[in-house]
């Protein structure tokens, strides 16, 4: 028998929406209850043309970010590009991962004090972009010490995202399934595909279409997946994750351990012009991380 659904929340094919008012925005009790029962909701236009260009500008000024990159195989032939760090900054990427909005949210969603966890810019070429195969990030999470699945993603879309181009799926509510078992398959941390299966019967299987700006916020423990890239589209996201507070991970591990966020008020992400200092950052090194496989493209951690 399927799970006993609340009606106010059905969105068949898709996630619960919002629209993104700068004047009033708030976590709403609707908001709220999505996140609880689904584990996800989308904020239309969560990020305006001219603060989208803004990060743009702050991705592509100077290559030194770019260079960081590395390749996450799918086992297929393909793969997809990343670069995670694990500190917000003082550029306009930490103050969008710094903002009210985002950060602020999250604090509302997990119910206290959250760290910034990390903050990724995930690449899937036209064409050539890999797959991401089934999980949770908790998967991944658990195994560097996160005793809670106290931790959320904002999933901001910078290109169209969508079932053409490789965009997000989820399974809607199964992060109140708890963990599932993930082994480390094809150099990623994936979901026991048995499982999976068995709860795609039962919960509902969507696509998280977004276009550029929207953000899908998700739980940690949400199953999601994202198909190859085969399109003439590519696919670039803006990834910020943050664990509670009080859940301080009890590994040192290639994420931060609790660090206190600064945060500031949404007006910083337009007014900050730092595109070049990337100090304090602290890139991740994908050959201290034990979650993942990674080739190196680039030459940042040779």
């Amino acid at each position: 028998m399927s799970e006993t659904r609340k009606p106010r929340l059905e969105n068949p094919g898709g996630v619960a929406e919002f629209q993104y008012d700068p004047k009033s925005f708030e976590v709403t009790p609707a908001m709220k209850e999505a996140f609880d029962w689904d584990g996800a909701f989308v904020v239309r236009k969560f990020l305006d043309e001219e603060e989208l260009q803004h990060l743009w500008k702050g991705l592509t000024t100077v290559d030194s970010l770019m260079k960081r990159a590395w390749d996450l195989s799918d086992g297929e032939g393909r793969a997809s590009r990343l670069v995670i760090w694990s500190h917000p900054g003082n550029d306009v990427t930490g103050m969008m991962a710094r903002s009210e909005k985002v950060a602020g949210t999250c604090e509302k969603l997990l119910g206290g004090e959250v760290y910034h966890y990390h903050t990724k810019l995930m690449m899937k070429e036209a064409r050539t972009g890999g797959k991401h195969l089934w999980h949770q990030d908790y998967g991944y999470w658990y195994k560097n010490g996160c005793l809670r699945p106290d931790l959320a993603t904002v999933f901001i879309a910078l290109d169209p995202c969508n079932r053409k181009n490789g965009g997000l799926q989820v399974i809607k509510g199964t992060h109140r399934c708890g963990r599932i078992e993930h082994d480390l398959l094809h150099g990623q941390t994936v979901a026991n595909q048995e499982r999976v299966d068995e709860l795609k019967k039962h919960f509902e299987h969507v696509y998280a279409d977004l276009e550029p700006g929207d953000a899908l916020f998700f739980h940690c423990n949400l199953l999601h997946t994202s198909d190859r890239n085969d399109s003439d589209v590519r696919r670039y996201a803006f990834l910020c994750a943050y664990n509670r507070a009080d859940n301080d991970p009890v590994y040192k591990h290639h994420h931060p351990n609790y660090t206190p966020l600064h945060k500031v008020p949404n007006s910083a992400i337009l007014e900050c012009t730092n595109f070049t200092d990337f100090e304090g950052k602290d890139f991740m090194d994908p050959n201290q991380d034990q979650t993942v496989r990674a080739k190196l493209t680039e030459t940042g951690f040779h």
